[in-house]
């Protein structure tokens, strides 16, 4: 058996959990999913991405709890905070832009 190192890492415990949560059910051990990253890494020289189950879907506000709901609210502020979002009137200008002859 060859030879192996110790990798040891800081991820956010939410991640961490959800993540093997996903590994499980594709029966990947989280130290195998580590070392084919890597593989794919020195293969790619480079960042690699592309295994994935289907994506969640959104969850319906019926079937959310409060804290879900506050989760979801949280991420969107977030997003806002840092940029990441196209203000309202924006958003319907580029699509008027595209639809419009």
């Amino acid at each position: 058996m060859p030879k192996t190192d110790m990798l040891t890492a800081r991820v956010e415990p939410r991640l961490k959990s959800d993540a093997e949560e996903i590994l499980g059910e594709l029966g990947i051990p989280a130290g195998s999913a580590i070392t084919m990253f890597y593989k794919q890494i020195v293969i790619h020289r480079g960042l690699p991405f592309a295994i994935t189950l289907d994506p969640q879907p959104v969850p319906s506000l019926d079937r959310m709890t409060r804290e879900d709901f506050d989760r979801e609210l949280s991420i969107g502020e977030q997003a806002r905070i840092e940029g990441r979002v196209t203000p309202l009137e924006d958003a319907l200008a580029q699509v008027r832009e595209r639809t419009l002859p």
